[in-house]
């Protein structure tokens, strides 16, 4: 860019609005009626008016248009969805599950916690947003997990007593409004294989809260072999640490086995068996229905607290 002194280099020629001072003597009055004030005052305001105009566009309109980051941030702040707010029942739900840790889905709970989870349980059926669950299927459809239960009946399973070496990873109850069917599952875990057992059976709807149940099949799930064996480097027995290495050849023929029988066993079908006692039937009341909470009391009194399967409820 050309600096201020070689701008004045070029020549310019001034605009003058009156003749030289030496020729005011020649001019007529009739020619220059001293107009030259008003010319003045209008190139004045022209001046000012176009100065105005510039000004207040350059105030008003941006040369580039409006800034992409602060639209995108005005965009963000309008899309921004207001967290859900916790309401009652929200807290009671979350209270109640908290109250079943380690109680082994009841089988451990102290009578102090047994009262508490009554409690809460009272609170939430009084604020119950279903009050006809049978007519509700949508909410009834689907698999729920068993959190707590007072059930005595479960809690030999619960405890080990008959089968030692297992463990129960799974208590579930699946509903099928569509055929009037309800299954319960046991999904027990070993060291070389996991199992289920099942029982089928039809309901009838009797009220807006209680079905009969009436058992038809039991079923017992294809084992699943565990095809790989891990073996420690060393064991701690009797106080004694003692060298596992020189097993672990022989640890890779076993896996190798079991990996056959995993799939011989694997490929055989369940076995079912049918139930044919008229007297084995129970009925169900549900006195608590959300899409994630059911709260259903059995026989004698039992309670039966469900998790929608997929529910941020049974995230530890």
């Amino acid at each position: 860019m050309a600096s201020l002194s070689q701008l004045t280099q070029f020549p310019c020629k001034t605009l003058s609005l009156l003749p030289p001072h030496h020729h005011l003597t020649t001019v007529k009055p009739s020619i220059l009626p001293l107009n030259s004030a008003k010319i003045s005052q209008r190139i004045t305001k022209k001046s000012l008016s176009a100065r105005l105009v510039f000004v207040a566009q350059a105030a008003d309109d941006d040369e580039w248009g409006p800034d992409k980051e602060d639209e995108g941030a005005d965009v963000a702040v309008v899309g921004e969805e207001k967290p859900k707010e916790v309401t009652e029942i929200d807290k009671l739900k979350k209270a109640l599950i908290d109250s079943f840790y380690g109680t082994d889905r009841g089988l451990t709970a102290t009578s102090e916690t047994r009262a508490e989870i009554v409690e809460l349980i009272t609170q939430l059926e009084a604020k119950n947003p279903t009050p006809a669950p049978t007519e509700a299927l949508s909410l009834l459809n689907g698999k729920w997990i068993l959190a707590y239960t007072s059930f005595s009946g479960l809690f030999p399973l619960l405890s080990r007593g008959s089968l030692p070496l297992a463990r129960v990873e799974e208590i579930s109850q699946t509903i099928d409004s569509e055929s009037f069917t309800v299954q319960n599952s046991i999904r027990f875990s070993g060291p070389l294989a996991t199992t289920s057992i099942s029982t089928s059976a039809k309901y009838e709807v009797r009220s807006p809260k209680r079905v009969q149940i009436k058992f038809e099949e039991g079923i017992i799930g294809t084992p699943q072999i565990t095809d790989s064996i891990v073996l420690p480097d060393n064991a701690e027995f009797l106080g004694q640490k003692i060298d596992l290495s020189p097993l672990k050849g022989l640890f890779t023929s076993v896996q190798d086995t079991a990996s056959s029988v995993a799939r011989t066993i694997s490929s055989q079908p369940p076995l079912k068996f049918p139930i044919s006692n008229n007297n084995v039937q129970s009925w169900l009341l549900t006195t608590y229905l959300d899409e994630e909470l059911r709260i259903s009391k059995g026989d004698a009194g039992s309670v039966f607290v469900f998790i929608k399967e997929g529910s941020s409820l049974l995230m530890p």
